[in-house]
């Protein structure tokens, strides 16, 4: 008896995988396995060096580099870059898209190639990786248990009315391209980085100590750790890949009033 066309389920899958951000440090034994098994490769790192060691596990690598362009929409490229991918996944083949970083932080086509994926019925699966954000609390020494982390896409400070907490971490990340709203730049300039400077003074005095920070791509390098009060940030060299983080600017208040309740909970318990 033959199956109704409509209850085959299609031949090709689709999994987007992290590579970590250290050449030949942080790729996982599944994530590789999935590059090494697949069909194609569609790569997106940050190194060119990282592009060529991927290539060396697969006969079918394609990097999605040449889809983005200065003075391009990033938001044309990221469909160009899911479309690539689903068009192999529609023809049969097991594909693999590898990201740097975790493919699911900060990267839209990953997100969008699955979902789509899904829903035209193709297996599609996300396996993470170890992110900037990993390697930032390596390499600075944070723990976001001790004090809390906020994360924000910086432009989000310009382009909404977010609230801070400037009792806890303050990670932005895309500062390099802080108040974008063309999707077509590389970097944006002083001028954009004083608004933010602006907006960060309502919760920190300009004197405030603020870590420009970006990850090792490559096992000889280090990662870049600078640190400049928020007054100069306008002024320093921000790129791309560069994050900043700003430490907590004042002590954590007790909660006097919620901790008599806690205590009275807890007498209630031993009593009964």
């Amino acid at each position: 008896m033959k199956h109704p066309k409509s209850a085959l389920k299609p031949k090709g899958s689709l999994a987007c995988v992290g590579v970590g951000m250290t050449l030949g440090s942080h790729l996982g034994p599944l994530a590789r396995s999935y590059i090494e098994n697949a069909d194609v490769v569609f790569v997106a790192v940050s190194d060119a060096t990282v592009e060529l060691w991927i290539k060396q596990m697969n006969r079918d690598v394609r990097s999605l580099q040449p889809y983005y362009r200065e003075g391009k929409s990033r938001a044309a490229t990221y469909g160009q870059m899911v479309e690539a991918m689903l068009v192999e996944v529609r023809a049969g083949k097991h594909v693999c898209g590898a990201f740097y970083g975790h493919p699911g932080v900060f990267a839209l086509p990953p997100h969008e190639a699955i979902r789509i994926a899904r829903r035209e019925g193709y297996q599609a699966h996300m396996e993470p990786g170890i992110s900037a954000e990993d390697c930032l609390y390596a390499d600075l020494g944070i723990d976001p248990g001790t004090f809390g982390c906020q994360h924000f896409e910086a432009s989000q400070l310009l382009f909404f009315k977010r609230r801070i907490d400037p009792t806890a971490y303050l990670i932005l990340w895309q500062v390099g391209v802080v108040g974008d709203q063309s999707l077509t730049r590389f970097s944006t300039g002083a001028a954009y980085r004083r608004l933010l400077v602006e907006v960060l003074a309502r919760d920190y005095p300009l004197d405030h100590e603020v870590i420009v920070y970006r990850a090792a791509t490559l096992p000889i390098l280090q990662p870049r750790i600078e640190r400049v009060t928020l007054g100069e940030l306008s002024g320093a060299s921000i790129e791309l890949p560069d994050t900043l983080v700003v430490p907590p600017a004042r002590t954590l208040e007790i909660d006097k009033r919620m901790l008599e309740r806690l205590a009275a909970i807890e007498r209630k318990a031993r009593t009964s």
